[in-house]
């Protein structure tokens, strides 16, 4: 089962600036008249469609997005570079994965259709018709297109699922599925029949929920241990946990809280789950005359379990009635907390991200803006030069070398272009 993948994503870059004059027959006087270029496509990941797994990323670690196309003279524009649509199963998280090797959730795609814009194509750059003035008829620059953002990827796969069924290996999970839903999983006398999750619709009365098996786990899951993080990822998403436990182990009440000390040590938040603990296999004779045993060995702990047999049917629908009042009943408290919920707006600050330091004795100025011109424009060229000095005095950079206490004859250098103040 492939559910979680490592990717790397490239916007697309923009394109550049163009640097143009009309040199039409009949206009001496035409002026400049360099296009723009276009925007660098986007990547997108996008839930939905009838995907219902990561495997289609198993043979392909890198996606890029289109590149924007050169402006042109005649004012023409390039065009924008093509999104990159990643089509993936409802249920993925998107995180970004960091230099220390963790990672940051980013987005959570649970509904078909949703979305989200996980890397920005670079914006085009600006022709030279938006450098021109009345003192600058003839502008020799331009902008260099933007690149686009670059980003490596965890895209994880979590079952969507309202209830789910844990328990240790060979607790009969499979069988209460199978006998409580239209689920058909396989079913053994042997631990790990199931390797991946396996959904089936419930119908009590009128009402149904989506009811889940995780496959078991063992001492050590959270570590990775046997099916490890297969088992517990996939129950971060379900609202009401079954924890079915084996009548005829030697120490069902041991199994259960071995089985909660691992989803508390993986994550506390699935430790805090409401749960309803049942004990499975009462057709045993040796489970049936243990009844009251294990009744008050679970009482003593502050747990009242309920009493059922996956194989025959008994105890299930009482269990099935338990489960979706337990379900509403979080469905409520989940209702009264958003609306409860007050939203806090948090405006970014304004300003063109200008930032000025020294290296040794020259002061470096970082102006994304100001180096793509330098970047798009000829510096061999002196009256390109010229003008491009013009412009530094009609931004914030200025601002910002007087305010770091820069003074004539100091150098300064912004992106490859290096001068005298």
């Amino acid at each position: 089962m492939f559910d979680k993948v490592e990717i790397r994503v490239n916007a697309g870059r923009g394109g550049d600036g163009k640097v143009g004059f009309r040199r039409e027959k009949f206009a001496p006087l035409g002026g400049p008249d360099g296009g723009d270029g276009g925007d660098g496509g986007d990547v997108v990941v996008r839930a939905g469609g009838n995907i219902t797994s990561l495997i289609n990323f198993q043979y392909r670690s890198v996606y890029r997005a289109g590149h924007g196309g050169n402006g042109s003279g005649q004012r023409k524009h390039g065009k924008n570079g093509s999104d990159l649509i990643l089509d993936v199963p409802v249920g993925v998280t998107v995180s970004a994965k960091t230099r220390l090797g963790d990672d940051t959730e980013i987005y959570d795609l649970v509904e078909s259709g949703q979305y989200i814009v996980i890397a920005t194509g670079g914006r085009g750059g600006q022709g030279n018709i938006h450098f021109a003035s009345s003192t600058n008829q003839a502008p020799q620059i331009a902008q260099k297109g933007e690149d686009g953002e670059i980003k490596e990827l965890i895209l994880e796969l979590k079952l969507i699922a309202d209830v789910g069924i844990i328990g240790y290996p060979n607790a009969g999970k499979s069988s209460l599925l199978a006998s409580s839903s239209a689920a058909k999983p396989k079913i053994a006398g042997y631990p790990f029949t199931t390797l991946k999750p396996i959904l089936g619709l419930v119908e009590v009365g009128h009402k149904d929920f989506i009811l889940a098996e995780i496959p078991g786990l063992i001492a050590g899951a959270h570590l990775g241990r046997g099916l490890g993080h297969d088992f517990l990822r996939h129950v971060m998403r379900t609202q009401v946990l079954v924890h079915l436990v084996d009548g005829g182990s030697k120490s069902p009440v041991d199994d259960m809280l071995r089985v909660n000390n691992e989803l508390e040590l993986f994550d506390s938040d699935l430790a805090r789950k409401p749960q309803l603990v049942a004990i499975n296999k009462i057709d045993l004779p040796d489970v049936r005359t243990r009844m009251i045993e294990l009744k008050e060995a679970f009482n003593g702990i502050g747990i009242y379990p309920l009493f059922l047999s996956a194989i025959t049917g008994e105890g299930v629908p009482e269990l099935m009635e338990k489960t979706i009042e337990a379900l509403e009943k979080v469905t409520m408290q989940r209702v009264a907390e958003k609306e409860t919920e007050v939203k806090v707006f948090r405006p970014r600050p304004k300003g063109d991200n200008i930032k000025v330091h020294m290296e040794e004795d020259i002061f470096v100025v970082q102006a994304p803006g100001l180096e793509r011109i330098i970047a798009g424009t000829n510096l061999k060229d002196h009256e390109a030069r010229r003008q491009i000095n013009r412009q530094i005095g009609r931004t914030a950079v200025k601002k910002e070398l007087e305010k770091a206490g820069i003074k004539a004859g100091d150098k300064v250098r912004c992106g490859m272009l290096e001068w005298r103040w």
